[in-house]
């Protein structure tokens, strides 16, 4: 019977009940050794939820380098669900369980797949998820169930995961926290006299109390032998987990070496009882030998599992056990395994090894790949470093190392990759290794914030390299620094270096990545490129190897983001969406804000401040600060667009700040063009110019001539409004000659509306037709709009109020649309100017739903089955069915007939003239 914890077990009991109806709720238990989140957990299986349907999972130190072990584990009983989640899903589950064969899994389709698996679970009953020790899962199954926890809401389940105190996993992050400390003085007393099987007197009660600071098992342990407990000498400390560690040693000692010996086979082996015999069998012991430690009380053996009383005991067994016995276990257990078991079999062996061990090395290098081919980035990389660290070839081991390292990028732990890279440095690795280590030190450098030192590295590496290819992948990577740096000399020289070596590149990856980067660095400087990035669009869509490189993804989204056009494009974009999962989480927020970018360029706005808030958190999550500034900054923009004063003006600060610090002139340029922009559309003349010109200023200075940088129609925009019609004249001509130089549509439709507004009132027409010609090849419809609000305003403006109206409905009506609500408003003002009564379209709806609610709508709105709507959007079916009745209740609906229309925003409905 559990004592005390009546607080604790009121939470527990209305997070049971909620879930009970339908609300499903998420609870981490907290706490140091043995303060009772086992026991808490147990209370709620066999009390509170003893009718619901339970999961449970318990991590494993020995199986925590295992990617998807405890998923495994957990989701045992419930796969039988399998063929009613999504396809997508399904299959990228059973790849990561090792079901099936199969591409390797995305993690986003994988944590999604948990969240539908449990979903669909619960339609049978309530659903409790039980994880204790879940500091020791291993992380793919962390980073899954965490996923799922995130996104439940309208499921009848309970995630409930105990870890230990300062020891909880950073996948964790963020989840409802229920602190777990010592009992109070009351329940203590009663917990150590029913363990002391007497009444304890108050003095020996207070010493153990202050020593214990309540501690469940340490009462319980010190409670069962209280004449041997010795506080020591008055006032030292007494350290608890010492004392329970000796507890847990007489605990042992009521059973004899052969029962020792099969606990430490079950707590080597995991709990599984079948391999728990085999190993017994390979080692001459009997597993019956379990029964005393069942009559002791050390585990409990049902289910085909022997599972500990308490997480302490596994660690007491193997503890206590010789290094030799803990040996000849680890390899019992591996022999045990089936041959096709690479990954525990490897682990284990390696356990066992006393020194390099070649064979042992090959198989944890197996046990890595696999594990990197299922996205479990982290154990790949503990996996290779212990091959390393096995291998008896020094160089093979430099190369191990190299790819751990490359292995704990992917997985976002930057400085894990410096260690790992810092012990390679003082191995003499041959030059190839050599040169990989400096293009990863680069890489990491370059997306923590520190783009000037990786510029460095990268041109340093590129002159030692002596093969073509590589040399120009490593230039590239140093142009792609240099761009976000908006450092033009640097940019010119490595343009010019690209286009003498790309020519004499024999893969189609290191050609596609010189041609890109040749012609970015020729677009930043105002010299041309785009036909180079044109010429790589098919090198980049035929690459295998480029889209199998984690690190270099992005740079499939550049060509449609430079070309800025409405044809191609679209097969890079697809085969982002289908590679995306495989950049693991060094390279994700990179990937994320290129997706987002290309959205925020479209009228796809919704999903791309998702993407940009996506990326940003996990940008903070793994001190990624160039992606973090590149981020805040693009979701600035978008809130420009969107008239969302607050949003834009706190993303820019904060992308300022660390623009400044790191030099990252791009993107300080993004964030004052989103802040001249916003300070126009709010009618905020004089601030605007002043913003712009700053903009402008600031792009002569760093020599950074790409016409897309530069303000010029917005600032001639302004200038007109603030009577500087002399000022506004004398930018046009230089901005349509630089646009018309770089030849590409979007440019040059900008050239024109600007060179529209200053045009002669005969010239109107055409200069504007121009532009609107030029808009029907790109895909951004915010310019277009754009360009029609400013043609319908210079039509009015000399009296051609008839005419002006066509252009300012179809203007008004994308901006709508697409959420752009300040300059909704102009453009509403402007068409009441024109002697037109206009009733605003009901856009209330973009304002009232949520992010989520409002990407599921827009999703069902298009045609989606709900099932196709859970897979685009990484959520169970269930969840959408969720926020679609969510949705229907707010816009007072009730059908999806219905709903398409509600989200179909027209003007030309609601104006009257």
């Amino acid at each position: 019977m559990l004592v005390g914890r009546v607080p604790e077990m009121q939470t527990l009991t209305q997070l049971v009940a909620e879930a009970r109806l339908g609300s499903a709720t998420v609870q981490v238990l907290l706490g140091d050794p043995g303060v009772g989140k086992t026991a808490l957990l147990q209370q709620v299986v066999s009390g509170l939820a003893e009718d619901c349907r339970v999961l449970r999972a318990t991590g494993i130190e020995t199986e925590q380098e295992i990617a998807f072990a405890g998923l495994s584990q957990l989701l045992g009983p419930a796969l039988d669900t399998l063929s009613s989640i999504p396809k997508p899903q399904a299959e990228a589950l059973s790849s990561a369980l090792a079901l099936r064969a199969g591409k390797p899994g995305d993690r986003f389709a994988i944590g999604a797949a948990t969240l539908s698996v449990l979903s669909t679970f619960a339609e049978r009953g309530p659903v409790v998820v039980v994880v204790d020790d879940a500091h020791l899962l291993d992380l793919p199954t962390l980073e899954a169930l965490a996923f799922a926890a995130r996104r439940l809401q309208a499921d009848p389940v309970l995630i409930l995961l105990a870890a230990r105190r300062h020891e909880v996993p950073q996948a964790l992050a963020g989840l409802p926290v229920l602190e777990l400390s010592g009992l109070e003085p009351e329940a203590a007393r009663q917990l150590l006299e029913r363990s002391a099987a007497g009444v304890v007197t108050k003095e020996r009660f207070d010493e153990v109390f202050h020593h214990t600071a309540g501690n469940p098992l340490a009462l319980c342990e010190l409670g069962a032998d209280l004449e041997g407990f010795d506080p020591g000498p008055q006032g030292l400390p007494a350290t608890v987990p010492t004392a329970v560690t000796r507890a847990f040693a007489r605990r042992l000692g009521s059973v004899d070496q052969r029962a020792r010996a099969v606990l430490l086979c079950a707590v080597v082996a995991g709990g599984d009882l079948a391999l728990v015999a085999t190993a017994c069998a390979d080692l001459g012991l009997d597993v019956a030998a379990l029964a005393p430690g069942e009559d002791a009380g050390l585990v409990v053996v049902h289910h085909g599992r022997v599972d500990f009383q308490h997480p302490l005991l596994r660690a007491a067994v193997y503890s206590g056990s010789t290094a030799e016995q803990r040996h000849q276990t680890h390899r019992a257990v591996a022999r045990a395994f089936p041959p096709g078991d690479v990954d525990r079999r490897a682990w284990h062996l390696a356990a066992a090894a006393w020194g390099p061990d070649a064979e042992v090395a090959d198989l944890l290098v197996r046990a890595g790949e696999d594990a990197f081919a299922r996205s479990g980035y982290a154990v790949a990389a503990s996996a290779l470093h212990r091959a390393a660290s096995l291998s008896v070839d020094g160089q093979l081991r430099c190369a191990r190392l190299l790819r751990a390292a490359e292995a704990a990028w992917a997985a976002g732990q930057p400085d894990r990759v410096t260690a790992l890279l810092d012990e390679l440095a003082g191995l003499r690795p041959r030059t190839d290794v050599a040169i990989g280590v400096i293009e990863l030190r680069a890489a990491v450098a370059a997306r923590t914030g520190s783009l000037r030192e990786a510029l460095t590295m990268l041109q340093g590496a590129a002159a030692q390299e002596s093969t073509v290819d590589r040399a120009v992948v490593l230039l590239a990577d140093a142009a792609h620094a240099a761009f976000y740096l908006g450092d033009t000399a640097a940019s010119l020289a490595l343009a010019e270096s690209l286009e003498e070596l790309t020519p004499r590149a024999t893969t189609a990856r290191s050609r596609a990545l010189g041609l890109m980067a040749g012609g970015i660095s020729r677009v930043l400087t105002g010299g041309g490129g785009a036909d180079e990035i044109r010429e790589a669009v098919p090198l980049l869509e035929s690459s295998l190897d480029l889209r199998s490189d984690p690190r270099r993804l992005p740079w499939l989204m550049l060509a449609p983001l430079f070309l800025r056009e409405s044809t191609g494009g679209d097969r890079l974009r697809s085969l982002v969406e289908e590679v995306r999962g495989a950049a693991g989480l060094g390279t994700l927020p990179a990937v994320l804000f290129h997706i987002a970018r290309d959205r925020a360029t479209t009228d796809a706005w919704d999903r791309a401040g998702a993407d940009f808030s996506e990326a940003i958190r996990l940008a903070r999550e793994t001190g990624q600060h160039t992606e973090l500034a590149a981020s805040l900054a693009g979701r600035c923009c978008l809130a420009a667009r969107q008239g969302d004063e607050a949003g834009c003006r706190k993303d820019a600060e904060e992308s300022l700040a660390l623009c400044h610090e790191r030099s990252i002139h791009l993107f300080e340029a993004w964030v004052l063009m989103a802040l001249g922009d916003l300070e126009l559309s709010l009618g905020h003349t004089e601030t605007a110019i002043a913003r712009l010109q700053t903009l402008e200023a600031q792009l002569s200075e760093w020599g950074m001539a790409d016409p897309d940088l530069s303000s010029a129609p917005e600032l001639v925009d302004a200038l007109l409004r603030s009577g500087e019609v002399e000022a506004a004249v004398a930018l046009v001509a230089p901005y349509v000659a630089a646009a018309d130089a770089k030849g590409q549509p979007w440019a040059r439709a900008r050239a024109r509306r600007a060179r529209g507004l200053v045009a002669a009132d005969d010239e109107v027409d055409a200069w504007f037709a121009q532009a609107l010609d030029l808009h029907t090849l790109t895909l951004d419809r915010f310019e277009t709009a754009r360009t029609r609000l400013a043609y319908g305003e210079r039509m009015r403006r000399i009296g051609r109020r008839v005419d002006a109206r066509v252009e300012l409905r179809s203007a008004l009506d994308s901006f709508e649309r697409l959420g752009a609500a300040s300059w909704s408003q102009r453009a509403a003002g402007e068409l009441a100017a024109t002697g037109e009564t206009v009733e605003r379209a009901d856009v209330g709806w973009r304002t009232s739903l949520t992010p989520q609610e409002l990407q599921v709508s827009l999703l069902l709105a298009e045609g989606r089955t709900t099932r196709e709507a859970a897979a685009a959007l990484f959520l169970s079916p269930k969840t959408v069915e969720y926020h679609l009745r969510k949705v229907y209740t707010k816009l007072s609906i009730h059908s999806r007939e219905e709903l398409g229309a509600a989200l179909v925003v027209t003007t030309s409905d609601n104006v009257s003239g």
